[in-house]
């Protein structure tokens, strides 16, 4: 075998065989990195030289700007006037607690950008509110869980900012164009989930209650229409080209904390301090996910295995419907085993030289590759929001696992549509660019 051959073999091989062994992610990718820099002979220096400069980037301080307004919103009382807008425009349907779920899950995403928290904070209030409407907690919590995948989706979204970086070394990508791209992906989902509840509450008999009343609708609106403008903020104005992303969730944040102190009132400035304690704990993590997979990703590049990846899967079949299942396969399969930033990160460089190969764009990667990991928080081992979950209702992650079977496959046929139907959301960048 070549030296660039074991060099694959031992980066690949070493960083499966640590995260198998659980030790941590960034941990893995650190190891297998430096045992390849020293086989490879080249100077170790070079390693923190990526870390550092994979951190140097003007477009990443957006990050611990969403961060912070996601933290901001959801401390300063925008949860309850966002579930109370929901119940007053879908809840008076059959099935409309699981109905609520999901539109208010749909809303907050477009605010916290994580489903993580969007799983911690609406999933205590709607859990109780399903059961209350006579749900069964198994359902009502896979539920919650499935619909706070729509957070990473609706931008803006920290994960579609760090898809941004990891493709740069590839192709630009526009993070408005992206940020676009992502809200039919958004009601897709939301869609589908819709449709299952439907028919689970008419399956098991789930009563129909309230009745649908424009004015109340029109007032809960009002309420909470000071915390979706935060979006509006930073979505209307990186397409405006009013701002830049980063200055965009800058001001974004400064809203957040005026409607959190003076509008809601939700927290007051004592608790200021707290709030940041959490969005530099979040951050450290991202933070560092980052820079150390700077050096993985040279690695990827100098040792040429995207390149070789992309020949040998064409090589394989030229069939582009086979080729985009065995790459959502591909994703599907890490993203149960891999955190979502870092394999946003480590993934990009490889699969989208293939994906370009085929013609389709990068938005629309950046769209499907979100949802698949998205898909990946909520299966075991490592799943976040499976965890979350778990811990808010209560239910063993075992019993869990298997409730979210029927969850999985409508997800499933989300994830279909977007990668063989790009056009059901591309129509919207395109259009505005």
């Amino acid at each position: 075998m070549t030296q660039t051959m074991i060099a694959t073999i031992l980066l690949i091989g070493l960083f499966l065989v640590l995260v198998f062994a659980r030790v941590p992610i960034v941990y893995a990718i650190g190891i297998a990195s430096l045992a390849d820099f020293f086989y490879l002979g080249i100077n170790p220096m070079q390693m923190a030289l990526k870390f550092v400069s994979n951190l140097n980037s003007y477009t990443l301080l957006a990050v611990p700007f969403f961060i912070t307004m996601g933290e901001l919103m959801g401390a300063g009382g925008v949860t309850e006037r966002l579930i109370d807008f929901s119940k007053e425009l879908v809840g008076w349907v059959r099935g409309g607690a699981a109905m609520v779920n999901v539109v208010a899950s749909f809303f907050f995403g477009g605010i916290s950008g994580s489903s993580s928290a969007d799983c911690a904070s609406l999933g205590p209030i709607e859990i109780k509110m399903m059961e209350e409407q006579g749900y069964d907690r198994p359902f009502s919590t896979c539920l919650t869980m499935a619909s706070s995948v729509e957070g990473i989706l609706v931008p803006p979204s920290q994960n579609m900012v760090i898809y941004t970086l990891a493709a740069a070394g590839v192709t630009t990508v526009s993070i408005g164009q992206l940020f676009l791209a992502g809200y039919v992906p958004g009601a897709v989902l939301s869609l589908v989930l819709m449709i299952y509840s439907y028919y689970y509450s008419k399956k098991n008999g789930i009563p129909v209650t309230g009745r649908f009343h424009p004015k109340k609708c029109m007032r809960s609106l009002l309420r909470s229409v000071w915390g979706l403008l935060a979006v509006l903020i930073v979505v209307v104005g990186v397409i405006a080209g009013v701002f830049t992303t980063t200055e965009s969730a800058a001001v974004a944040v400064v809203w957040s904390l005026m409607v959190g102190l003076f509008i809601y009132r939700g927290f007051r400035l004592r608790d200021i301090p707290h709030i940041f304690h959490n969005v530099t704990m979040t951050l450290g993590k991202v933070l560092i996910l980052i820079g150390v997979s700077g050096a993985f990703t040279y690695l990827l590049t100098y040792l040429k295995i995207p390149e070789n990846a992309s020949r040998m899967l064409l090589s394989v079949t030229g069939n582009k419907i086979l080729i985009l299942i065995l790459l959502n396969l591909l994703m599907l399969f890490l993203g149960c085993l891999i955190e979502m930033a870092c394999l946003i990160l480590m993934l990009t460089p490889v699969v989208l030289p293939i994906w370009m190969a085929l013609g389709l764009s990068p938005i629309h990667l950046g769209v499907v590759m979100v949802l698949n990991l998205g898909i990946g928080l909520l299966t075991p081992p490592v799943g976040s929001t499976l965890f979350i979950g778990s811990a808010i209702s209560g239910i063993r992650i075992e019993k869990l696992s298997k409730a979210m079977l029927p969850f999985y496959i409508t997800m499933a046929a989300a994830l279909l549509i977007l990668t063989y139907f790009p056009q059901s959301f591309m129509w919207l960048p395109e259009m505005m660019y």
